[in-house]
């Protein structure tokens, strides 16, 4: 059995090191991509890339358990923690149960940019083991709801 893990907002799908934090681009957290959202693209609701339960939710990021004891950590910008939930909004809470699809957070690429900060999504399959997250292709564009990765449990 294998866990599809679907991309969460729209934007360039890059390797994971290339976000330009060393938590992520080392695998710290576990393997996955990063994506570039459009700058240009306004508002944007980021949903669930996969189905099971709210770990953990707060403005700039979530977590969710789903089959097989997969955890997955889409992770809004880089340093986005500093703004103390400015900028987001959230439209899911810790312990809900929720769709690959289902709407977590909205939130401005263009907003944060403009305070300076990247606004890259780390989509992490977190406790995995280093490198089991394939690399994308070149030019590869994230579209919601189509397979960025796939995870065995």
């Amino acid at each position: 059995m294998t866990v599809s893990v679907f991309a969460p907002c729209p934007g360039r799908v890059l390797p994971l090191s290339e976000t330009p934090d060393p938590v992520f681009a080392t695998e710290m957290m576990g393997p996955g991509v990063t994506i570039d959202p459009d700058p240009d693209s306004g508002e944007v609701t980021v949903v669930s890339p996969i189905a099971g339960k709210v770990m953990v939710v707060h403005p700039h990021a979530f977590v969710v358990m789903g089959a097989g004891g997969v955890a997955v950590l889409v992770h809004l910008g880089i340093d986005t923690v500093r703004l103390k939930g400015a900028g987001f909004e959230l439209l899911t809470e810790k312990g809900a149960t929720v769709s690959a699809g289902d709407p977590m957070v909205r939130w401005d690429p263009a907003a944060i940019a403009e305070q300076g900060m990247s606004t890259m999504v780390p989509v992490v399959a977190m406790e995995r083991q280093k490198g089991s997250v394939p690399r994308p292709a070149a030019g590869a564009v994230a579209v919601v709801g189509e397979v960025l990765f796939t995870v065995t449990p």
